[in-house]
């Protein structure tokens, strides 16, 4: 299923080509060419957006506590 992100990203690629329909330069079937062009492209680029962000704001595991203790080979009296 396609999300609506995805056509709300397809119509603002296609968005140019919108504009020049209504001022009457271009034919409906190229618009709809090209915004059935522009959602495969909005598909793969939002998705590789998802991918890219989606390790952000995780709660990550808790780290293992450890007791620090002093080196024996770094003394402190020179």
């Amino acid at each position: 299923m396609i999300r609506p992100s995805v056509l709300l990203f397809a119509l603002l690629i296609s968005a140019p080509a919108l504009y020049r329909y209504v001022l009457d330069e271009v034919d409906i079937g190229e618009v709809l060419i090209r915004f059935l062009i522009a959602v495969p492209i909005a598909a793969i680029l939002l998705a590789g957006l998802r991918f890219v962000t989606a390790g952000y704001g995780r709660a990550g595991e808790p780290g293992t506590r450890v007791q620090p203790t002093p080196d024996p080979s770094i003394s402190d009296t020179p």
